[in-house]
């Protein structure tokens, strides 16, 4: 790996350089480095561009490491991963992807996650996008994520999108089963003329499922942002959906969040709010020596976290 493959890296999954146990990395197109343990396998697909992360029952207290990087201009990257946890199994999964495109051309990743829980399961979900360079080429993420919980489950998503990324547009897509929960928590920035698109439709199917989406967003410059929600209570459940943003400059926040209690017992909830930096906030921070660039980078950073 170069000097830039290893900033990709550390931005995107924490990591200083190749990491212990199970990984996958993969540089434009290409598989870069491998490893497989005796707790979690990882098998390349023979039909299509992709890896089988196959988890075995009981494993815990263990992580995999599954990055993306393109360097490369004029080129669309498109992969297919699923996950298979086994019973009981408590792991945490690190992906994510960084681009560098310095060239004319666009640079594109689309990671086509699918991810089957077993019972009593727990899954925690890293996944960051990053995109850096300086050529005119657009930078884009468009990922999937499928999500499937049996009974007891638990999948907890942090999805973190902070800067650079010329357009997105993000799905998931979960059925949730009896006693399982889904937690998804999302954090946004975009500027100057960045689009991004967020999508979730979550199926509340089991008995005493639930599903808590968290959204904060920041549009700044000339970007948009689109978040929407769908979210369908089939049974004795409990779902909550929450989009909050903050507006600078000329962007614009769109929230669509929608509810449908199709069982008398499913209890869904959602809310949106969108508003600009409270002026006395600012004054506040600026008292204390800050300048006002200071003042406004310190609230982001703390509405995000």
């Amino acid at each position: 790996m170069d000097n830039l493959d290893k900033e990709l890296l550390e931005t995107i999954a924490d990591l200083h350089g190749i990491p212990e146990g199970s990984f996958n990395i993969r540089k434009n197109g290409q598989l870069l480095a491998r490893n497989s343990t005796a707790d979690i396998e990882i098998v390349p697909k023979t039909d299509k561009d992709g890896i089988d992360i196959i988890v075995k029952a009981g494993v815990s207290n263990r992580s995999v490491h599954i990055p993306v990087l393109l360097t490369a201009g004029d080129f669309h990257d498109t992969v297919y991963n699923d996950f298979y946890i086994g019973e009981g199994a408590d792991v945490t999964i690190v992906a994510g992807c960084g681009i560098h495109n310095d060239s004319a051309c666009a640079s594109e990743h689309d990671g086509i996650h699918t991810f089957y829980l077993s019972e009593n399961s727990k899954v925690r979900y890293v996944e960051k996008h990053y995109a850096s360079g300086n050529g005119e080429g657009k930078k884009v993420f468009d990922p999937v994520t499928y999500i499937f919980l049996k009974e007891g489950a638990e999948f907890v998503m942090e999805s973190t999108q902070l800067g650079g990324v010329t357009y997105t547009d993000r799905k998931t897509v979960a059925t949730v089963g009896k006693k399982a929960r889904l937690v998804v928590k999302e954090k946004l920035l975009t500027d100057g003329e960045e689009v991004a698109k967020t999508s979730f439709r979550v199926l509340l199917k089991g008995r005493e499922s639930s599903a808590d989406i968290v959204s904060r967003s920041v549009a700044k410059g000339n970007s948009s942002q689109f978040f929407k929600s769908d979210m369908v209570g089939k049974n004795a459940c409990f779902g909550h959906v929450e989009c909050d943003g903050i507006l600078l400059g000329g962007a614009r926040i769109v929230s669509t969040p929608k509810i449908d209690a199709v069982s008398p017992e499913a209890s869904l909830v959602h809310e949106a709010a969108v508003g600009k930096i409270a002026g006395e906030q600012l004054l506040k921070l600026m008292s204390l020596g800050l300048s006002e660039q200071e003042a406004e980078d310190m609230i982001i950073q703390g509405f995000l976290n």
